[in-house]
């Protein structure tokens, strides 16, 4: 899943860093995400992982680093 995500990333979160080499605590907006490249970021985990995110999780915090974002996907995969 981890590398889903990283790819994900490499491909629209528009990283200044490579998503590859990040730690997965990294601050991805201080990585150079903006909250356009998170909603682009959001949709397309939406679509690969087939979940939609609750509106309680449209927050900076869920975007936020690649642990945030693998742990949102698992709770909203939990029961699926």
């Amino acid at each position: 899943m981890t590398e889903r995500i990283r790819n994900i990333l490499k491909e629209h979160g528009r990283l200044s860093k490579d998503a590859a080499t990040l730690p997965e605590d990294a601050d991805l907006y201080q990585a150079g995400m903006t909250s356009h490249a998170s909603v682009n970021v959001m949709l397309a985990i939406e679509g690969t992982f087939n979940i939609e995110f609750p509106d309680s999780m449209l927050k900076r915090s869920v975007f936020e680093s690649i642990a945030a974002i693998r742990a949102a996907v698992e709770q909203l995969t939990a029961g699926g």
